[in-house]
């Protein structure tokens, strides 16, 4: 059995919970295993237009939010930054549902002393080209990528395989794809340093990384519909990036995380 690990701050973002997408199971498989004294949901938790769309939500969203309103009833500071896809929350700036706080961007302090910006990152679509992330490969060869993983996901886990995503393989095999990438990390970054932080954490763009760009450490969490990552700081101030690859129920404990320290996710090979 996998002890679990406790951290001072947890990261997580583009859960997208409502879409059949959402690996829902693999973060309570995670949240099982990792503590935290504050975590920060950067946006797109909820899937707002997916589940206008057509209804979808199965017991485990429910148990994902259960869980994280225990970790608040148990002293656990969950600060929730809406995104694009969960806007409607972003009504309700200073509001407190259940013990989680909703704030429209925060000021992270470090425990090295330094200072953080985070959001979820979509402002700044109109910025980059007017461009969205279903842009890189158009919405049709998007949602078909992510059906593809689904089936992969199915068949992997049968044969007791860990998760790879095929949509966030293909994703970085596309030029505009990569080209939105680094101009999206370029205008955050430069948000950060207007705003005196040392670095920024943000979402939106499913693409993990920690990075220093010209003097600004760029910090995305990634996403639970591809690459399932969460980001998680020390209590000396040094950052994390999780991957978590299979469910630890499943197999080996060892087996499930991949850690990253202060680096990028790079793709798996199938």
């Amino acid at each position: 059995m996998m002890e679990p690990r406790h951290f001072r701050t947890l990261f997580i973002s583009d859960v997208h919970l409502g879409s059949k997408a959402a690996k829902a199971d693999f973060l309570l498989d995670f949240l099982r295993y990792h503590e935290a004294d504050t975590i920060v949901l950067v946006g797109d938790i909820i899937d707002g237009w997916r589940l206008k769309r057509s209804w979808y939500w199965p017991q485990v969203c429910n148990d994902v939010v259960q869980k994280l309103l225990r970790k608040a009833r148990k002293g656990t500071r969950v600060v929730y930054i809406p995104g694009n896809h969960d806007e409607f929350l972003r009504d309700f700036p200073g509001m407190h549902f259940g013990g989680i706080e909703v704030v429209e961007r925060m000021m992270h302090d470090g425990a090295d002393g330094k200072k953080y910006l985070i959001l979820h990152g979509d402002e700044f679509d109109v910025v980059v080209r007017n461009a969205r992330l279903l842009a890189y490969l158009g919405d049709w060869a998007y949602d078909t990528a992510i059906r593809i993983n689904i089936l992969l996901a199915a068949v992997r886990r049968r044969l007791g395989m860990p998760y790879w995503s095929f949509s966030a393989w293909a994703k970085l095999q596309v030029k505009h794809a990569v080209n939105f990438i680094g101009e999206f990390e370029r205008v955050v970054t430069e948000e950060a340093r207007k705003s005196g932080a040392d670095g920024v954490i943000c979402g939106h763009i499913h693409h993990a990384v920690i990075q220093d760009m010209d003097g600004i450490r760029y910090i995305n969490t990634g996403d639970w519909v591809e690459s399932c990552t969460a980001v998680a700081e020390h209590e000396d101030g040094t950052f994390e990036l999780i991957t978590w690859r299979a469910l630890a129920s499943a197999v080996p404990a060892l087996a499930a995380i991949e850690m990253h320290d202060e680096g990028e996710l790079a793709p798996q090979a199938a």
